[in-house]
């Protein structure tokens, strides 16, 4: 009998899968327990739509992404910092503030853990910095800091 499942059942698959599995454990077992329901075309034609609805969901994201990386892509962040004598910062310059003057130079969200640094800003100077906007969606720029 051919049954969708309507949560994972670890002997057999994963949630919104077309399963074929005998008549007796389908009737007996995962119909009681509301796990699945019978295979027919409504049953088959939602699981269709929510996986077209998933990945056009994902699609979204993904172009919103990329369009978020072609904003951030070779951009000069400037900051301001004060220092002491031979050019150390008081302190050192973190994601949280790369991501703040982001937000206000893009006008979007900066996630201050998606930006990477290759090491600590403690001096003054250009810097690479990566952004990972989504998976496989990399950003690099340069932060500049000034005093």
């Amino acid at each position: 009998m051919k049954i969708v499942l309507k949560q994972d059942v670890k002997s057999i698959g994963k949630k919104d899968g077309v399963y074929e599995v005998s008549d007796g454990y389908a009737r007996n077992f995962l119909f009681p327990r509301n796990l699945a329901v019978a295979a027919d075309a409504t049953a088959i034609n939602e699981v269709k739509t929510k996986a077209a609805a998933q990945q056009h969901h994902a699609e979204e994201e993904l172009a919103a992404a990329k369009a978020l990386a072609a904003k951030l892509t070779d951009r000069t962040v400037v900051l301001k910092a004060r220092a002491g004598q031979g050019g150390r910062l008081f302190g050192s310059i973190t994601s949280k503030d790369i991501a703040e003057a982001l937000s206000k130079d893009v006008g979007e969200p900066v996630d201050k853990r998606k930006i990477v640094l290759e090491s600590e800003i403690k001096n003054f100077g250009s810097y690479p910095v990566e952004v990972k906007v989504y998976p496989k969606v990399i950003a690099k720029l340069t932060v500049r800091v000034e005093e």
